[in-house]
C-alpha cells in the first residue's frame, strides 16, 4: 500500500526538502507540489490524494482554512514554523504537526503514523463489508474445551505472546486462548471493538471512564497508544459531549 501525497508550501526550499523526504520513503508517492493552496484544489478534490503535507502560514488562504475544504478521505500533516497553531491543528483532527526546521526522522515518524491510520481504516472497511449483523458471539478454544464468548460480555482483550486473554464482565478469571491478536481483530465487529494498543482490544460499548490517556475498567488501566489514538479520538468525538 502506498499513500498518494501532495506538498503545499509557499516556500520553494521547504517544498524541495519535503520532496526529498518523500522520495526517500518507500510507502509514499508524490502526486504534486504547490506553492499556492488554491492551485491544488482540483487535484486534492479529485479523490486521488490521501495525504497533504500542508504549510499553515501562507498568503491568500492559510493552511488551516484550506484544510476545512478537504474531502474526509484526505488527511493532513501540518508543517509550520509557528508553534502557536498546534492546538488548532489538532482540533481539526490533523494526523500530526511538524515544526520547521523538519528533520527526516520527524517526517518519517509522522508519515508512519499516517500509514498506520490508513491501514487501520482499510482493515475496518474490510471487516464491515464481511460482517454479519446477526453475529453476537464467538467460540474459542481454551485448553481442551471450546468456550462460547458473548460479545456483550467482553470488557477487553489482552495479548500475552501467543495467547490472548478475554476479560469478561462479572467474571474474575479471564478466558485464555491460543490465537493471534491480529486474526482476532479481523474477526470482531469494528462497530463494537477497537484496537487501542498493540496488546489491547476494547469493547467500545463498555468504555465508561477515561483517565490520563487510559481506558479504565475497575482497577485496570488500558493505555491508548499513539498509533491508535486518532481513531479512538474519532470515536470519542462522535459519542461524547
Amino acid at each position: 500500500m502506498k499513500l498518494r501525497c501532495v506538498i503545499i508550501d509557499d516556500e520553494p526550499l521547504a517544498i524541495d526538502l519535503l520532496k526529498s523526504y518523500v522520495v526517500q520513503t518507500p510507502f509514499l508517492e508524490l502526486v504534486g507540489t504547490y506553492e499556492n493552496p488554491l492551485s491544488a484544489l482540483e487535484t486534492v478534490r479529485s479523490g486521488s490524494v490521501d495525504l497533504l503535507y500542508l504549510d499553515i502560514n501562507m498568503p491568500q488562504i492559510t493552511g488551516i482554512e484550506f484544510s476545512k475544504t478537504l474531502p474526509p478521505s484526505t488527511r493532513v500533516i501540518f508543517t509550520t514554523a509557528y508553534d502557536q497553531y498546534a492546538v488548532e491543528g489538532f482540533r481539526l483532527n490533523a494526523l500530526d504537526y511538524l515544526l520547521k526546521p523538519i528533520s527526516y526522522s520527524e517526517f518519517l515518524q509522522a508519515s508512519d503514523k499516517a500509514m498506520e491510520w490508513f491501514r487501520l481504516t482499510q482493515a475496518d472497511k474490510v471487516k464491515q463489508s464481511g460482517a454479519t449483523g446477526s453475529q453476537s458471539s464467538i467460540f474459542v478454544k481454551s485448553g481442551y474445551r471450546m468456550e462460547k464468548i458473548d460479545f456483550d460480555k467482553i470488557l477487553y482483550i489482552e495479548n500475552q505472546k501467543d495467547y490472548v486473554k478475554f476479560h469478561l464482565d462479572g467474571i474474575s478469571e479471564p478466558v485464555s486462548s491460543l490465537m493471534s491478536m491480529q486474526s482476532l481483530d479481523e474477526k470482531l465487529p469494528s462497530q463494537q471493538f477497537m484496537r487501542v494498543h498493540r496488546s489491547f482490544i476494547v469493547n467500545l460499548e463498555k468504555v465508561k471512564t477515561i483517565e490520563r490517556n487510559c481506558i479504565v475498567f475497575g482497577k485496570e488501566y488500558i493505555p491508548v497508544s499513539d498509533s491508535y489514538k486518532d481513531r479512538f479520538m474519532e470515536f470519542l468525538n462522535k459519542h461524547f459531549f
